[in-house]
C-alpha cells in the first residue's frame, strides 16, 4: 500500500496574497525593532527571504536554488559589514560548509536505511545557509524549531483530521526551517551575537 502524498497548501488566492505581504510587514517589523541599524536590515531580508522558502517550499515541496543562492550571498555579505570581516566571512563558510556536510550525511544515511529520499537537496543547502548566519551555539536552536514546529504542525493536520499520521508522508521541512533561521538569527542579533 502505498503512504498518501501530503498535500500542500493552495497555489493562489487574495488570502495567500495578503497574509504574506502581513507576514512580510511584520518581518521587517520586529527584524528593526529587535536588531536596529545595518544588522536589522540584513534580518528583514533574511526574513523575507525565508517567507518566500517557505511560501514555495510549502506549496511544491521544492527550495529553489535561486532562494537558497539570495539567502547565502546576503548571509555572506551581512558577515562581510563585520568589523573582523575577514574572519567572520571565513567563520560563516566554515559553518555553512559543515552544516551541508551534517544534512547531506544525514540524508544519505537515511536513502541508505530507507531505499527513499527522507530529505530534499533543497533542504541540505538551506542546512549551509544556516551557517552562514547563524553561530556554532545558534544554529542547533534553528533546526530543533523547525522540527518542533513541523512535528506539531503534523499533530494539528492528525488531530483535526485533514490528514493521518504515517511514516511516508511528504513534509515541506524548509517551510519551517527558513522562518526558524530568521526568527534564532534574530535572537541570536538580540544577545549580541555575530
Amino acid at each position: 500500500m502505498r503512504p498518501a502524498a501530503a498535500t500542500p497548501l493552495p497555489p493562489t488566492g487574495a488570502a495567500r496574497a495578503i497574509a504574506l505581504a502581513a507576514c512580510g510587514c511584520a518581518v521587517v517589523a520586529a527584524s528593526l525593532a529587535v536588531a536596529p541599524g545595518a544588522s536589522g536590515w540584513f534580518a528583514a531580508a533574511l526574513g523575507l527571504l525565508a517567507l518566500a522558502v517557505a511560501d514555495v517550499d510549502a506549496r511544491s515541496f521544492i527550495i529553489p536554488d535561486a532562494l537558497n543562492l539570495a539567502l547565502a550571498a546576503l548571509g555572506l555579505a551581512a558577515a562581510a559589514t563585520t568589523p573582523e570581516a575577514g574572519s567572520a566571512i571565513v567563520s560563516a563558510l566554515a559553518r555553512g560548509g559543515a552544516l551541508f556536510l551534517v544534512f547531506y550525511g544525514v540524508r544519505a544515511a537515511y536513502f541508505r536505511w530507507r531505499g527513499r529520499e527522507g530529505l530534499g537537496l533543497g533542504d541540505v543547502k538551506l542546512a549551509g545557509v544556516a551557517g552562514l548566519w547563524l553561530d556554532w551555539s545558534f544554529a542547533p536552536f534553528a533546526v530543533e524549531l523547525a522540527a518542533l514546529a513541523a512535528l506539531l504542525s503534523c499533530a494539528i493536520l492528525h488531530f483535526s483530521g485533514r490528514r493521518p499520521f504515517e511514516g511516508g508522508a511528504r513534509l515541506p521541512f524548509g517551510a519551517f526551517f527558513a522562518p526558524a533561521i530568521w526568527a534564532v538569527f534574530l535572537a541570536q542579533a538580540a544577545i549580541g551575537g555575530p
